[in-house]
């Protein structure tokens, strides 16, 4: 301390004593204009201050000893903690259901008679359209007079036949002739049938298509939208990696844009084939009950839960380094005594990251006190001070 005194003592009497005079002498020999002057008094004045950076260093010096604590980095810490660790998959996927029909007539021609409209709930086999048969029901009244004729000459050929009255071949041909005209019959009625336009399942009708009159092709004319809302759910593909990680029953958030809810739910089915052109399988999830109505193609985000660790340890990733042989590393305190310890390098394995933090597989135990702030300026077996 007594060293630091005279030096800062003997400075400011230099300085005192001797500044006014070195400013009028500059003065001086600036206005002599005389080259050789000036060059002599810079290099006296280069000479001088060569002599205070160096007596200014002394004086650091010594300040150091005095304060030892003036280049200890500060730092803060946080004890490793085993917790569960969750990790998700985030995907997009659409509302669908398997009951999402358009129906189309299966015989070409006018549409007579439209039963339903839009909204109307109808039941599994209802009649919804009539598309005109061309002509068949005349067919069929003719039919069913030789279909009725045969049948009785059938009858009484086989009563006659039972008592071994007239000739088996009779009896064969009567029997020919009624089942030809039963067959014919049976096959006008299944034309018939296509001319009917019935509800493959409950459910609701959500649009009507095309107006009564109008001419329809088989096959080809979309006439109504049958939708059923009972049996709904979200399908979405999913990257072939996770085939071992997500199977049915992992659990999946749901988050409906939309309608700003956000539910849990459950992966019911997954795929068993791989598309070769984008290496995905597909999953079903179960649309999970809610307070808004869900609606098919409405879009889903989804977190699914394709990891979870159970006694984990999370570090922020912000702080992990990587030394030139690829190995990552952070650093704990040891030896800590009051509000110092000692920084200790520990090389670390790290697994699955979840938003701004990491996994740690390996080099960590719990109640580990880790540097955090500060971890990127240590050094192994640095002094440091925590300011927790």
């Amino acid at each position: 301390m007594k060293k630091i005194i005279t030096l800062v003592t003997l400075s400011l009497i230099l300085w005192s004593c001797g500044g006014d005079k070195q400013e009028a002498s500059l003065e001086a020999v600036l206005n002599s204009k005389n080259t050789k002057d000036i060059a002599t008094k810079r290099q006296e004045l280069v000479d001088q201050q060569q002599n205070i950076q160096q007596q200014l260093k002394q004086i650091d010096e010594a300040l150091a000893e005095i304060n030892p604590d003036k280049n200890v980095p500060l730092i803060t810490t946080f004890k490793a903690k085993t917790e569960e660790f969750n990790h998700y998959v985030e995907l997009q996927g659409n509302v669908t259901t398997k009951q999402n029909l358009v129906l189309t007539p299966e015989m070409s021609g006018i549409l007579t008679s439209v039963y339903v409209k839009e909204g109307d709930k109808v039941r599994k086999g209802q009649l919804l359209a009539l598309v005109d048969d061309g002509g068949l029901s005349q067919q069929k009244a003719q039919l069913q007079i030789q279909a009725d004729l045969a049948k009785t000459t059938y009858e009484r050929q086989k009563r006659l036949w039972d008592q071994k009255i007239g000739s088996e071949i009779q009896f064969l041909q009567a029997k020919s002739t009624y089942d030809g005209q039963m067959a014919a019959l049976n096959q006008i009625n299944q034309q018939l049938a296509k001319t009917r336009i019935t509800a493959p399942f409950s459910g609701e009708i959500d649009d009507v298509i095309t107006e009564q009159g109008s001419v329809v092709g088989a096959g080809q004319t979309p006439i109504m939208r049958i939708v059923n809302l009972n049996d709904m759910y979200i399908e979405t593909e999913v990257p072939e990696r996770y085939l071992a990680n997500i199977s049915n029953d992992s659990k999946v958030e749901v988050n409906f844009p939309v309608l700003n809810e956000t539910v849990q739910a459950k992966v019911r089915q997954t795929g068993n084939y791989i598309n070769p052109s984008n290496r995905t399988f597909k999953i079903e999830i179960e649309v999970p009950k809610t307070e808004k109505q869900i609606k098919p193609n409405l879009t889903a985000r989804l977190k699914i839960n394709d990891y979870t660790n159970k006694e984990a340890i999370l570090i922020p990733q912000n702080i992990i380094s990587e030394n030139a042989d690829g190995e990552q590393y952070i650093y704990i305190l040891e030896d800590k005594e009051n509000n110092k310890a000692v920084a200790k390098q520990v090389i670390i394995e790290t697994g699955e990251t979840q938003g701004d933090v990491i996994e740690i597989l390996s080099g960590l135990k719990n109640n580990d006190e880790i540097i955090q702030e500060g971890a990127r300026s240590v050094k192994e077996g640095q002094t440091v001070k925590i300011i927790n």
